[in-house]
């Protein structure tokens, strides 16, 4: 489907989730491309391209008291699988790219993380708590494969028996099964593997470039037989669209090895609203309007476009009928599927944690 942008639509591209770059919010000029008739490089605009981030510091902080951890490392911005819900591409929009096709085509990659959260993990006054690896952009997405930076972290955690959550939707995870292992010997690990349906046409555009959930399902399974903890992420749960497959989805998960599940409602921050509601009426034109009433239904109606709610307590979970029902719903299938149900993550060892040496010899990185 494509128009030109006087008309305010959008192009469909094979390989991914958003249709549109619209401007950051912290612009101060905006572009509008025009359908001239000359000939356009269009392969060339949406081609994948990278570029190091150079990080001062790589652990980022948090005191939200919406989740189980307090700090996190991202060792990539934005993030090539291309889900069009994904929560952090307005963070994009700091780097003045734009939230839909830039941040899935425009990445930054942390290639001196490892030897930031040694330096880090070896200051005097560092307390050691769960790190959360990969929690803002997927950790194992495909330019991990070349750059290996989240096994590199992994070589640290593991050389100081550092406790560590994961969440990703690749297989790729299992390339490090090893370490994982050590890891969970001492309960220093748990793997959270986000699945959002079963549907293969839904998933295919929803996550363009994403591991099929037939493949993560195999994940949860592998890393479950190798003796790592793993739970299901439903995440994000969308009301009137994967809302019907909860129950099928719990039970797969739990059929594969995961011990305990919890979910998420979309989330559409600032400029995620435009980007998220543009794929709906292009891929859903008959159910857009469905859709969008029922995740306005389980936010707060403070205002006439309420798709989203920043505040704690209700962000992931909304509220009225319909939320309260999911909620019921979602727990009485991990009831059924006998796996627990807990939105917070569980209790990993500290007692183990060891500093690295101080000294500024680096030899965990072996790849």
């Amino acid at each position: 489907m494509s128009r030109t942008a006087s008309q305010n639509v959008t192009t469909i591209q094979k390989g991914r989730g958003a249709l549109s770059n619209p401007p950051g919010r912290f612009e101060t000029t905006h572009a509008h491309p025009v359908d001239d008739g000359w000939h356009q490089d269009t392969q060339a605009q949406v081609a994948t391209l990278w570029r190091d981030d150079v990080a001062r510091t790589v652990i980022t902080r948090n005191q939200s008291p919406d989740i189980s951890f307090d700090r996190s490392v991202n060792p990539y911005r934005g993030c090539e699988h291309g889900c069009v819900y994904c929560f952090a591409r307005p963070t994009h929009g700091y780097l003045g790219h734009s939230t839909g096709l830039d941040f899935e085509r425009l990445l930054y990659a942390k290639r001196g993380a490892a030897s930031l959260l040694e330096k880090e993990l070896a200051a005097p006054r560092y307390e050691v708590a769960p790190i959360a690896l990969g929690v803002n952009t997927d950790a194992y997405q495909p330019l991990e494969r070349s750059l290996k930076i989240t096994r590199q972290l992994l070589h640290v955690l593991v050389e100081t028996r550092h406790p560590v959550y994961l969440i990703t939707k690749s297989a790729l995870i299992e390339r490090d099964i090893d370490l994982l292992q050590d890891l969970a010997s001492e309960n220093l690990v748990s793997v959270a593997i986000s699945i959002t349906s079963k549907d293969r046409d839904l998933t295919r555009l929803l996550e363009p470039r994403a591991a099929s959930t037939a493949r993560r399902l195999r994940t949860l399974n592998t890393l479950s037989n190798a003796g790592i903890p793993t739970r299901l992420s439903l995440a994000p749960l969308i009301p009137a669209l994967n809302e019907p497959e909860i129950e099928s989805l719990v039970q797969s998960a739990a059929d594969c090895g995961a011990s305990a599940a919890h979910y998420a409602l979309l989330r559409l921050p600032h400029e995620l609203k435009q980007v998220f509601s543009e794929w709906l009426h292009a891929h859903y034109p008959l159910r857009a309007a469905r859709i969008l009433k029922a995740i306005r239904s389980v936010r707060p109606q403070r205002d006439a476009d309420s798709l989203n709610d920043s505040r704690f307590g209700s962000r992931f979970s909304g509220e009225g009928p319909r939320a309260e029902l999911i909620q019921q719903r979602f727990d009485a299938a991990c009831r059924r599927a006998g796996i627990a149900q807990n939105g917070r993550l569980p209790q990993l060892n500290c007692s183990a944690f060891s500093p690295p040496n101080s000294s500024g010899q680096l030899s965990l990185f072996t790849g």
